[in-house]
């Protein structure tokens, strides 16, 4: 029971603000409107939260369809068709054919959550492209993810068969895909890319950032010149049974490579069906002994060291004994003192190791260090192969390598050290890309006179020596002859060669290198059963000259300061005459060698008297 409380009488009422002429508002009114405010703040708040969400989703939306993440599209448009602009640039040969572009295609996905029957959908996917398999789908079907790919790069006439399918969560992707329109010509120097258009290999790895950006990059390489290059060895490899081969076209004077070609190779539209041995470019990743082409280098070393003239002689009667070892010459070298021009040409093992001892070990690998042997090649490819040689460089180690065993480097590496033997002297370091007037002016590495002598020697192989089936009637060729023995199980294979040769011309002013090598070649009837460079290679480097001078009109006697142009030109080709007078033969008829600018036995005879270099 509460306590009694006395009733407090109220206090007196304020005056009525009416009476003071006050406005007033009664207190329901005033808690109407504040619901009204409220409710607007609310639905102000709400339109806000919903144009964030929305604009979180479009982001989310646009980050699926253009970064990759476990599988997801990549590319920068969004699904069910749509225009698609290509962003990765074509490659062009130096006529500006394309070698390498982009094309818009359509590529189809799905989303397994919304698919009613995978089963069904399955057989329905794979009746419409055949070269799925069917589990595989039917896999993808049944997996958790809300996206995997169905196929990418579709056929117009896939595409609509896909199209029509109508399975619940299918759509399509505008992509690009990468098309290379010359097939397998010319796919070890413009590579490949993946599907998702970075590139994997060649031009394409070494300028993907390049193309990326929309900026075209011009090779080098002569398309019609490459076709030819690739048909030749293609038709050398099956001559002569051979494993691979490889062959290179350079233009001695500003090192442009014209053509490159490796055997096996590979078509980069069937990227899944690359092998990596078809992968494996032979000119410039491969490392091999170089055999005798190696005589170039150590003759141009010997006389430009002033301690070797062509007047010496030296002493190939016997083989070289030096500790395990014997160092002796083919029965078809003559066992008897030789001038420095008959080691050349009859390339004498004895008579080259002799020489490389006059000149010495550390000068030997001083000039190999220069002329760039002793590393990779820095050009614009990335599949590049590091030089072997010897670590602890001993007297027989510079006997061997005089005569091109004992140290390996690439193919690239020799034609870029025979084209300054025989410039002038000048080193150009090997481009895959048309040069401008303003090209890399290169760096001494020879003598001026040592070219000059070196061209005598090269031009005269050819005519007298090992190189005779490389020589082209009329266009002054030289070259030298490389068989070199590999080595399998810390042996050398006597049956397992790597032939070579490498020519040049015109010998008086040299423009083109020639370079072909064959990776165990078998002999035939024809070569008598010997699978050499000269026999081999020598007769392939003769077909690509002929190639040369038909493709760009190069007549005999056509030699000036500038050679014939090498680009597509509607103009006929304009023919020269040089200021010194050359023999103009047709094909097959005999040239006076003797009337050549450079007379192959002109200033070789050596007097009597013979330099005997000592191997002890």
């Amino acid at each position: 029971m509460r306590p009694w409380r006395k009733a407090v009488p109220p206090e007196p009422a304020a005056a009525s603000p009416a009476a003071a002429g006050a406005h007033f508002t009664l207190p329901k009114e005033r808690h109407k409107g504040d619901v009204q405010e409220t409710a607007r703040q609310r639905l102000v708040v709400t339109s806000v939260l919903l144009v964030v969400a929305f604009m979180a989703i479009a982001m989310r939306m646009s980050y699926v369809s253009l970064l990759r993440d476990g599988g997801e599209p990549t590319q920068r448009v969004a699904a069910r068709g749509g225009t698609i602009q290509s962003e990765r640039a074509d490659i062009v040969d130096r006529n500006g054919i394309v070698f390498a572009t982009s094309l818009p295609v359509m590529s189809a996905f799905i989303n397994p959550h919304l698919v009613i029957d995978a089963q069904d959908a399955a057989r329905k996917i794979v009746s419409a492209l055949p070269d799925l398999k069917y589990d595989e789908v039917k896999a993808k079907l049944d997996s958790d993810k809300t996206f995997v790919w169905v196929k990418r790069g579709l056929s117009p006439r896939e595409n609509d068969r896909v199209n029509r399918l109508g399975i619940p969560g299918l759509e399509f992707q505008a992509e690009e895909r990468r098309i290379y329109p010359q097939g397998m010509t010319g796919a070890h120097v413009v590579g490949y890319a993946s599907i998702d258009n970075a590139g994997l290999g060649g031009a394409e790895r070494y300028f993907d950032q390049q193309l990326q950006s929309g900026q075209t990059v011009q090779l080098s390489i002569d398309l019609r010149l490459q076709r030819m290059v690739e048909d030749e060895i293609a038709h050398a490899v099956q001559k002569f049974s051979a494993i691979g081969a490889q062959a290179i076209v350079m233009d001695a004077t500003n090192g442009e490579i014209l053509a490159l070609a490796s055997l096996p190779t590979y078509d980069a539209n069937k990227a899944r069906t690359i092998t990596n041995e078809a992968l494996f470019n032979r000119a410039t990743l491969g490392v091999y002994e170089q055999g005798s082409m190696f005589k170039v280098f150590n003759t141009a070393l010997a006389l430009d060291s002033g301690k070797v003239t062509l007047a010496d002689r030296f002493d190939a009667s016997s083989p070289i004994k030096i500790d395990r070892f014997t160092i002796h010459d083919d029965p078809d070298v003559p066992h008897r003192v030789l001038t420095v021009p008959e080691v050349f040409k009859f390339s004498s093992n004895i008579g080259s190791a002799k020489m490389a001892v006059e000149v010495g070990t550390e000068a030997q690998r001083a000039f190999f260090d220069k002329i760039g042997f002793l590393k990779p090649i820095h050009t614009e490819l990335m599949e590049l192969g590091t030089p072997l040689y010897p670590q602890h460089w001993a007297k027989i180690n510079t006997m061997t390598i005089a005569f091109g065993h004992g140290m390996s480097v690439t193919p690239l590496h020799v034609v870029m050290g025979v084209a300054a033997m025989i410039n002038g002297g000048i080193e150009f370091p090997p481009t895959f890309l048309k040069r401008t007037s303003a090209s890399d002016p290169g760096r001494r590495v020879i003598q001026a006179k040592t070219s000059m002598t070196m061209r005598q020697l090269m031009r005269l192989n050819a005519v007298e020596g090992t190189g005779k089936k490389a020589d082209l009637t009329g266009y002054e060729v030289g070259g030298k002859t490389g068989t070199a023995e590999k080595v399998a199980h810390g042996a050398y294979a006597r049956k397992a060669l790597f032939s070579s040769f490498v020519g040049a011309f015109p010998m008086s002013d040299p423009k083109f290198i020639v370079l072909v090598s064959l990776d165990e070649p078998k002999g035939t009837k024809e070569t008598g059963g010997y699978a050499t460079g000269g026999m081999v290679a020598a007769p392939s480097v003769k077909v690509i000259i002929e190639d040369i001078v038909s493709l760009y009109g190069i007549l005999p006697g056509d030699w000036n300061a500038r050679p014939a142009s090498l680009e597509i030109s509607s103009r006929p080709v304009q023919q020269n005459t040089m200021a010194r007078a050359v023999p103009v033969a047709a094909r097959g008829q005999r040239v006076d060698h003797k009337a050549l600018p450079l007379r192959p036995g002109e200033h070789l005879a050596a007097p009597p008297g013979v330099r005997r270099a000592s191997v002890e």
